[in-house]
């Protein structure tokens, strides 16, 4: 059982002898537009194109290629049968995680931040996509196993075959921003469950959790917030091979972004909120314990000041020899007790 998993991962996430995790085919004129490769097959049709890579219908056929680089081979079998920009692999090296889509040469190069595929709502649990966009070949690369990828590819097994790879890349814009609008959805639930315990007056450890859901809020809008600004500014001026219908596509995956990102800093605001009204009951806790423990040092300051004047082994102690000097000093102990916890609650109303 335990091999039969051990294999099942394999296949899923390490990636072939060249590193490749899927490879497909699309073409909306074959009687299978999505078609699974592997990586001699998908070397063997990309040694097979003409240079010239114009499109100009928007319907040619084309290749997505998803690699693991912590695989040795990934890199090498890129630069030796993919023909990409120099700007694709010095993205994967600059080590900047920072969400950004832009032009080179005829290509686009994307980095995208994602969440792991076993998210478990930490700021740690997000790794980056190196994503590679031309008219024949999609290229996305990534190190760990990653949430809006395996989406688009189950999508892709089920029968979605995007007619282009502008639209490959449209459908993995929002993908992600489905996998980000879940995330708020969880956040927003567990939100919605600290206030109602905090309603209840139950505080237990909710600033550390709040704290937690507050940094990864800010961790992914940090990452993701340039995203919008860089697609608006590439698609004012697109590649040539990039279809009209495409643009407007990618235009409609970007707002969506934006408002998946607007709900972020919403969310942030009302943990800022909780974080806040719980550090204010918190106080207010403290103070009425110090409040207490104040009342209590002013109502044992007199029988602790008589104590330590007759306790002093001196002659001519008052009321030694008396025969009711106990509850003598007992009834003068009571009556400045008395005018002390008076004068300590009378302050506090």
């Amino acid at each position: 059982m335990s091999s039969a998993f051990h294999d099942l991962a394999a296949q899923s996430y390490g990636g072939d002898e060249a590193g490749l995790i899927c490879g497909y085919l699309f073409d909306a004129t074959a009687p299978e537009p999505a078609r699974s490769i592997d990586s001699a097959q998908a070397a063997a049709w990309l040694g097979a194109q003409p240079e010239d890579t114009v499109v100009d219908d928007g319907n040619r056929a084309y290749v997505w290629l998803h690699f693991n680089l912590s695989h040795a081979q990934a890199e090498r079998w890129l630069v030796r049968h993919a023909n990409l920009s120099d700007t694709f692999y010095e993205t994967l090296h600059e080590g900047l995680p920072s969400t950004r889509i832009e032009r080179a040469d005829d290509s686009l190069i994307a980095v995208i931040n994602d969440v792991h595929f076993e998210f478990s709502f930490e700021p740690s649990d997000i790794s980056t996509l190196w994503i590679s966009v031309g008219p024949r070949l999609v290229v996305t690369a990534r190190t760990k196993p990653l949430r809006s990828v395996d989406a688009l590819r189950t999508a892709v097994k089920a029968g979605d075959a995007p007619r282009s790879s502008t639209e490959l890349l449209e459908h993995l814009l929002r993908a992600q921003a489905d996998v980000l609008v879940k995330i708020v959805r969880g956040v927003t639930s567990r939100i919605d469950r600290i206030e109602d315990e905090l309603l209840a007056g139950r505080l237990d450890h909710k600033r550390a959790r709040l704290g937690v859901l507050r940094r990864l809020l800010v961790r992914l809008q940090r990452l993701l917030a340039p995203e919008p600004a860089a697609l608006f500014r590439l698609l004012q001026g697109p590649p040539a091979w990039m279809a009209e219908p495409d643009v407007q596509e990618l235009r409609g995956s970007t707002e969506e972004f934006s408002v998946v990102l607007r709900d972020m800093q919403a969310l942030q605001e009302r943990i800022k909120l909780l974080q806040e009204e719980i550090a204010a009951n918190v106080n207010e806790d403290n103070n009425r314990s110090l409040f207490v423990l104040t009342v209590v040092t002013v109502l044992a300051l007199p029988i602790n000041i008589l104590a330590g004047l007759f306790g002093m082994n001196v002659g001519g102690i008052p009321l030694a020899e008396h025969k009711h000097g106990f509850w003598i000093v007992v009834a003068i102990v009571a009556s400045f007790t008395a005018v002390a916890a008076w004068a300590a609650f009378r302050k506090k109303r």
